[in-house]
């Protein structure tokens, strides 16, 4: 029997991000649930099961870093994907420590985007989310 795919929630707060993403998902047969912030996430009555997060690190206020923390904190467990406009070490160390799938560099490649996707999504579907 196949299942469902993964939702993907999307948090960038560039809005043609947002567009582009949800749209190159959909049409490779993903769900997408896309938000324009952390804070968004946090006051959405997501269902967090079966979900994938695709992050970027740059937002107002609480960072994709603090936000996936802060989702933690509360017991969510989901893969996660992270996305930045630059090149940071430091930032690729958070996302080692986040367990995230991947830290890709905007703009990145449509092809490296749904490889980082359909692994941490085929990893989400089991009980261990650790990328390794």
């Amino acid at each position: 029997m196949d299942e469902k795919p993964l939702t993907v929630l999307v948090v960038d707060d560039d809005e043609s991000v947002r567009k582009a993403m949800k749209r190159l998902l959909m049409s490779n047969g993903y769900p997408v649930i896309v938000y324009g912030s952390a804070e968004e996430v946090l006051e959405s009555d997501v269902i967090w099961e079966r979900v994938c997060l695709l992050l970027d690190v740059r937002l107002p206020v609480l960072s994709g870093f603090d936000l996936y923390a802060r989702l933690a904190s509360t017991g969510v467990k989901c893969p996660v994907i992270f996305m930045t406009s630059r090149e940071d070490a430091h930032w690729m160390n958070l996302s080692r420590e986040a367990g995230a799938f991947a830290l890709l560099q905007k703009p990145f490649d449509e092809q490296a985007l749904l490889g980082a996707i359909a692994l941490a999504c085929s990893k989400g579907e089991g009980a261990d989310t650790s990328p390794d």
